[in-house]
């Protein structure tokens, strides 16, 4: 059962028009399918390992606040205190990036692929119903 008013195309010269451009969306969007895939994979390896850094930052600022609480003060506290300022940045910036290319950014990579597959699956229907116009189509 036809999905699109086909029959009103009444020429091979209106199908090959419209296959022209569907054909184009086709190839579009199979290009858009692969950059999303991409992105996907690099997602997916970011997310781990943006999870096991993250996780060992803040392993590291608990270890650093236990020794700065049992320093006593002086140059040595000092220069903990520091170097746990520089883990809590690392670990702002971890966060930022797991926001942006991390398990959320996957989801969402995830859920763009599924659309443009969607896509493609019609596109192709589409492409099949205009032929099937075109092939009955009388010859003029």
């Amino acid at each position: 059962m036809p999905n699109y008013s086909v029959d009103q195309l009444t020429t091979v010269a209106d199908c090959d028009a419209v296959l022209s451009i569907a054909t184009k969306e086709q190839k579009d969007l199979e290009w858009k399918k692969l950059s999303i895939e991409r992105q996907k994979e690099m997602y997916s390896e970011n997310a781990v390992e943006i999870t096991t850094e993250l996780a060992a930052k803040e392993a590291e600022l608990t270890a650093l606040d236990a020794v700065i609480a049992g320093l006593p003060e002086g140059d040595l506290k000092e220069e903990n205190i520091k170097k746990r300022k520089r883990t809590e940045y690392s670990i702002f910036l971890l966060t930022d990036r797991k926001a942006n290319y991390g398990a959320v950014a996957l989801l969402d990579k995830e859920y763009d692929l599924q659309q443009v597959l969607r896509q493609l699956e019609e596109t192709a229907v589409f492409i099949a119903e205009v032929e099937a116009r075109k092939a009955a189509v009388p010859q003029q």
